[in-house]
């Protein structure tokens, strides 16, 4: 009797034809009649207690298909969202006859399907996946949120420097029809200037270009006793910083007491740092923006 699991190889999944090959034509037939094996998708099988995990099945959709895992699959797989959301997607050359189904959707493509690995799995490049991400997210139809999950992984990617901004922008150059192109373009733009997360994209839209004050500079690095630091935007001939204070990185007392430390190194430099509240900024970012010009134009003449 042949133990199915190693039957099915590293990937805990097979085609019917592979198994068929290695044990029977019947073994296999009896196996998914028993209930022994159970189908994924047409020709691809696995044990029944891994049919709902998530990595098998992209194993087996990407088999199946014959083409990589693409738009919100791989970045599942590049790890650039922590969303496995169990309908994959997969892309394939336009003459690929595979359909989509309830658990699959095939992409279909005149290029040559660019594939790459990641955590194993066949997939198409990170900046690809971010740009069909984006364009699926901004078609006519789509799920309501999905263009905040496209945005999110963007600024992740880059932050974690998986890729970068110029080579998404060099994916977007090849797709001027794509669905939200502009505001992709627009975001890529803030991104580059130094933008690393949604609350630092507001920043900048909303409070940190302030009316009669020089543009500010984004992560700008300064060294402190305890080692380099990044200021969200600092107005250098003044030295003047401002953070931007976001729940989830400042909520706790162990946050606000570095956070504290940080502000009495960058005083002892001669900085002075102001520090605006998610709440705040949000609500009242023309505020924020008149404490800003205030603090810095008494700040002229200070600093030589």
């Amino acid at each position: 009797m042949h133990e199915l699991l190693p039957l099915l190889g590293p990937n805990r999944t097979a085609a019917t034809a592979d198994l068929a090959a290695r044990a029977s034509p019947r073994s296999v037939g009896r196996w998914i009649a028993s209930g022994g094996l159970v189908r994924l998708h047409p020709g691809w099988v696995t044990v029944p207690e891994l049919a709902d995990d998530w990595m098998v099945r992209a194993h087996a959709a990407a088999g199946y298909a014959g083409g990589p895992l693409s738009h919100m699959s791989a970045l599942a797989a590049h790890r650039a969202v922590d969303v496995e959301v169990t309908r994959l997607d997969v892309t394939v050359p336009g003459d690929r006859r595979v359909r989509s189904s309830r658990w699959l959707r095939v992409h279909r493509t005149r290029a040559a399907v660019a594939t790459v690995r990641a955590r194993g799995l066949p997939a198409t490049p990170l900046p690809l996946a971010l740009v069909d991400t984006w364009g699926d997210a901004h078609r006519t139809g789509a799920l309501r949120g999905y263009d905040g999950v496209a945005r999110g992984a963007l600024l992740r990617a880059v932050r974690e420097r998986r890729t970068t901004t110029a080579a998404v922008s060099a994916e977007l150059g090849h797709r001027p029809e794509l669905p939200g192109r502009a505001a992709l373009a627009g975001l890529l733009e803030l991104v580059a200037g130094g933008c690393q997360s949604e609350l630092e994209v507001f920043g900048v839209l909303h409070v940190l270009t302030v009316p009669g004050l020089p543009r500010c500079t984004q992560q700008h690095r300064v060294v402190l006793p305890d080692g380099p630091i990044l200021l969200d935007a600092a107005w250098l001939e003044v030295k003047l910083a401002v953070e931007l204070d976001g729940a989830a990185f400042h909520g706790s007392q162990e946050a606000r007491e570095r956070d504290l430390r940080r502000d009495a190194a960058l005083a002892a430099l001669g900085w002075v740092v102001l520090r605006f509240s998610y709440r705040r900024l949000t609500r009242q970012p023309e505020a924020c923006q008149a404490q800003i010009a205030a603090v810095y134009r008494r700040r002229v003449g200070v600093v030589r």
